[in-house]
């Protein structure tokens, strides 16, 4: 499993928002490639996809950017994640649900990599915004 750049960027806007979040306004598109040191461009396609999902208010026009949907703690980084198309599965026969593989019924591995993708679940499923925070 490897974590995207896109995946990872979304988490530090997040982040970012989620620090500031006290302050009057919107979080512009500029501040926000700036804090990152990314794009502007790329900083945008990412808000537009976690916008998309709801996991961050847009106002556009002169005073607009972004803003939390949300508490800090009511985002779940594995949540994050799916959205930013992130598969968050050790191997690639437990992408499907059911197992399709033609091999599961008398695979000897596929009890290991089932548990280590429920860890790896489990992990993700209990890290928020607000823990990235500290």
């Amino acid at each position: 499993m490897l974590i995207s750049t896109r995946g990872r960027y979304a988490l530090r806007f997040l982040v970012y928002l989620a620090e500031n979040q006290g302050r009057e306004g919107y979080i512009t598109a500029n501040e926000l490639a700036e804090s990152q040191e990314v794009s502007r461009k790329y900083a945008e396609r990412l808000m537009a996809s976690l916008s998309r999902n709801d996991f961050v208010k847009t106002l556009h026009g002169k005073n607009g950017g972004y803003r939390l949907g949300r508490r800090p703690e009511d985002y779940k980084v594995s949540d994050v994640m799916r959205a930013m198309n992130e598969e968050l599965v050790p191997v690639e026969c437990l992408k499907c649900e059911p197992n399709t593989c033609p091999r599961a019924e008398n695979c000897r591995t596929l009890p290991m990599w089932q548990k280590l993708g429920k860890v790896i679940n489990d992990f993700f499923d209990g890290v928020t915004i607000a823990d990235l925070m500290k």
